[in-house]
C-alpha cells in the first residue's frame, strides 16, 4: 500500500510540459522523448495527432483565448514553441504566413506564459543569419538572407525582450522521422530513395551543421532539471557540411550505396533586400557551440558520430513510403 501511494506522489510530483505543434516533427520527437519523465500535453492544429501516454488536443495557436484557455487548463511547468512553418521555400512564397506562425503564435503563447509562470522554450535556426563562410556565435545580430530566418530571428528578438522566463535554442539542421506520412522531411525522403535503390539529388551549396533530434532533447532535458533560464544556447553537430556531404555520411553508417546519391542544388530562396555579402553560389552557417559544450562540459557528437547514434536509436532499421514537397529544416 505505502509502495502505491509512493508511486502515485512520484507521478503528481511531475513537472508539465505542454508543447504548442506537437504534430510536427520537432514537437512529436520532443513529446516522445519527454513522456516518461514528464506529464506531456500537446497541441496540433490542422493534422489531428495521437501520441501514446500523451494528450493531444487542437488549438489555433493565433486565437489567443484558446492559447489563455490551455495555459489556464493544464498550468505547465515548461512551454515548448514547437509550431512552425518550417519550408524554406514556402516562406518564401507565404511570407505573411510564415510571419504569423513561426512569430505571431509566439507572441500570444509568451504572454500567457507570463501570465501563468511558465517557462517558454522556442526552437530557432541557425538560418537566422547571413550564410558568411565563418563561425557565428551567440552575440552575432542575426542578419538573415531568407524570409524563414527572418521570421526566426524576429521570434528570437521579441523572445529575450518580453519574457522574463525563457529558454532559446537556436539549432542547425535538425533530422530523424516524425509521426506526418504526407509531410516527410529530407531525412525520411533520403532514406526512401536509397531504400528503392532511386537517385537521390542532394543540395551541394548549403552549409550546415546536422544533428539528431534526440540531442536536442537530451539537452533540453538537462537545461529543464537544472532550472536554467534566460539564455541562448546554439545547438549543433560539431561540424559542418553540405546535405550532399550528408548523404555520403549516412551510406557510410547505414551501408546504403554511394552510388544512388548525386550532387545537386535545391532551391534557396534569397530575399532581394539581404545586405549580406556573399561572393559564389555557397552559403555557410557555422554555428559556434563552444557555449553549450562548456555548460554541458562535454562535447557534442560530429555528424558522423550523430548518425551513429541514429543507427542504434532505429535499430538500424529503414524508412519506406516517404514524400515531401518541399525542403524543410526545423
Amino acid at each position: 500500500m505505502n509502495e502505491e501511494n509512493s508511486e502515485k506522489s512520484k507521478k503528481l510530483k511531475k513537472k508539465t510540459i505542454l508543447i504548442f505543434g506537437v504534430s510536427s516533427f520537432v514537437g512529436s520527437n520532443l513529446a516522445n522523448f519527454f513522456k516518461n519523465e514528464f506529464r506531456v500535453v500537446g497541441t496540433y492544429y490542422k493534422n489531428r495527432t495521437s501520441i501514446p501516454g500523451i494528450l493531444t488536443l487542437r488549438c489555433d495557436i493565433l486565437v489567443k483565448e484558446e492559447v489563455q484557455m490551455f495555459m489556464y487548463t493544464f498550468r505547465p511547468d515548461i512551454t515548448i514553441y514547437a509550431a512552425g512553418y518550417t519550408s524554406i521555400t514556402g516562406a518564401n512564397e507565404h511570407e505573411e504566413l510564415a510571419d504569423a506562425i513561426n512569430t505571431g503564435g509566439l507572441f500570444n503563447v509568451t504572454e500567457y506564459c507570463q501570465r501563468y509562470k511558465s517557462q517558454i522554450c522556442y526552437i530557432s535556426s541557425g538560418f537566422v543569419f547571413g550564410g558568411e563562410q565563418k563561425s557565428y556565435v551567440e552575440m552575432d545580430i542575426p542578419d538573415s538572407t531568407t524570409t524563414f530566418g527572418k521570421t526566426k530571428a524576429s521570434a528570437e528578438f521579441y523572445l529575450q525582450k518580453n519574457s522574463l522566463n525563457y529558454l532559446l535554442f537556436r539549432c542547425g539542421n535538425l533530422y530523424g522521422r516524425g509521426i506526418n506520412c504526407l509531410k516527410r522531411n529530407w531525412f525520411e525522403v533520403l532514406q526512401d530513395k536509397l531504400f528503392k535503390g532511386e537517385l537521390a539529388i542532394c543540395d551541394h551549396h548549403i552549409r550546415t551543421g546536422h544533428l539528431d533530434i534526440y540531442y536536442l532533447a537530451m539537452i533540453m532535458k538537462t537545461c529543464f532539471n537544472e532550472n536554467i533560464s534566460n539564455r541562448l544556447f546554439q545547438v549543433s553537430s560539431s561540424d559542418h557540411m553540405t546535405a550532399y556531404e550528408f548523404a555520403k555520411n549516412y551510406c557510410e553508417v547505414f551501408g546504403d550505396s554511394l552510388e544512388n546519391i548525386s550532387k545537386g542544388k535545391w532551391k534557396f530562396p534569397i530575399m532581394s533586400s539581404a545586405t549580406t555579402n556573399i561572393i559564389g553560389p555557397d552559403y555557410y552557417y557555422e554555428l559556434d557551440i563552444s557555449n553549450i559544450e562548456n555548460f554541458l562540459n562535454s562535447k557534442l557528437p560530429t555528424v558522423k558520430e550523430s548518425l551513429e547514434f541514429t543507427y542504434s536509436r532505429l535499430d538500424g532499421k529503414k524508412l519506406k513510403g516517404a514524400r515531401s514537397d518541399d525542403i524543410k529544416f526545423i
